[in-house]
């Protein structure tokens, strides 16, 4: 079937950032699991004090985020094929935006946690496959982590891509590892 739809992550995939998850859990008193469902999880104030400190490193790391290389060359040429774009992020609206408008991207569709649907669920993807009117055999996932690979995985998409950097797992069953989004292309071209 051929590719009609391309979800992309956000931190670590669209921009290159260095978020240290390890100290971030340390700080927030978390040792495994989603932060997100963690905090969702806490009664208040501790749920709103949490949250605080999260988004004070997302923040920091939002002022802080390149572009990754090929990212718009490689948007433009999936739009140039009528592949349609979405982006599914765990960060929040506020940063999510700041970036889309620094770096110029747009997408058909953009998630962000404030729907109340995360990764590593399949939910966001399934929500833009339903809102965009596309079927999982005809979508990719492009990401960096292994909640992208969960997430892509449960909804049935057809197939993920990993996008290599210093933070990516070494193995991770099911997705194919790239360097580039170049090396995505051939794959796209054949479906």
């Amino acid at each position: 079937m051929k590719t009609k739809l391309v979800i992309f992550d956000l931190d670590g995939t669209l921009v290159e950032n260095n978020y240290d998850w390890a100290a971030i859990r340390q700080e927030l008193g978390l040792n495994s699991g989603s932060i997100l469902a963690y905090l969702d999880s806490l009664p208040e104030p501790d749920r709103s004090q949490k949250y605080a400190i999260l988004e004070a490193h997302e923040h920091r790391q939002t002022e802080l985020a390149r572009l990754r290389p090929g990212t718009e060359a490689f948007l433009e040429w999936l739009t140039s094929r009528g592949i349609k774009t979405a982006l599914v992020t765990n960060n929040n609206l506020e940063n999510t935006r700041r970036l889309l408008e620094r770096f110029q991207l747009t997408f058909d569709l953009t998630l962000t946690r404030e729907s109340g649907l995360y990764k590593p669920g399949a939910a966001p993807f399934l929500r833009v496959m339903e809102q965009l009117k596309v079927k999982p055999d005809e979508t990719v996932a492009v990401g960096d982590t292994h909640y992208d690979l969960q997430a892509a995985r449960e909804a049935g998409l057809a197939r993920v891509f990993i996008l290599k950097g210093p933070m990516t797992p070494p193995n991770l069953d099911g997705a194919t590892f790239v360097s580039s989004y170049e090396e995505i292309k051939p794959y796209l071209e054949e479906r």
